[in-house]
């Protein structure tokens, strides 16, 4: 893929757009601690072609010794991505678990502002699979993952006196 083939990029949304699916929507008023690590702001999830395009603002905290966004760190985003993109269907209260995931390094990663693209391959009744791409700024092509994920639905545990309610794996 060269720089004139990568995709254009949007700004983040703001808000969550209506037609976006509810556990997208749900990630605006509660993110998970990785995410925001990482940086994740959402640009445009299209349900019909199951992707999701998002952008991470990379911070110093991310980067090895030598100024490069360590590699855990881009498997992290390239995860983040492709699980937004394999839950956009599923059913409120399931979860996508990652089985398996590989993880291919183009080009160094470096800190500000990082795009990515999830989108699913194939999904069938328990398991999906999914590709993700980084890139920078400038078009260039940073990483590539591909990616099984698991559906699993959650079920609430029963509060005892005092407790509150919290989810947990079926």
């Amino acid at each position: 893929m060269t720089k004139t083939d990568a995709p254009q990029w949007g700004e983040p949304a703001g808000e969550p757009k209506a037609d976006w699916p509810p556990n997208i929507q749900a990630l605006y008023k509660r993110r998970a601690p990785a995410s925001e690590y990482l940086g994740l702001h959402i640009i445009d999830v299209s349900r019909e072609a199951l992707t999701v395009d998002v952008l991470f603002e990379a911070g110093e905290q991310l980067c090895n010794l030598w100024g490069g966004i360590q590699g855990g760190m881009v498997a992290a985003m390239l995860d983040d991505v492709m699980s937004l993109a394999v839950g956009l269907d599923l059913e409120w209260g399931q979860i996508s678990p990652t089985l398996e995931l590989k993880v291919s390094m183009l080009n160094a990663a470096r800190p500000g502002r990082i795009y990515g693209r999830g989108r699913v391959i194939k999904k069938g009744k328990s398991v999906g699979f999914v590709e993700g791409e980084l890139y920078a700024p400038d078009g260039t092509l940073l990483a590539t993952a591909s990616s099984t994920a698991t559906f699993v639905t959650l079920k609430r545990k029963e509060k005892k006196a005092g407790e509150t309610e919290k989810a947990t794996q079926a």
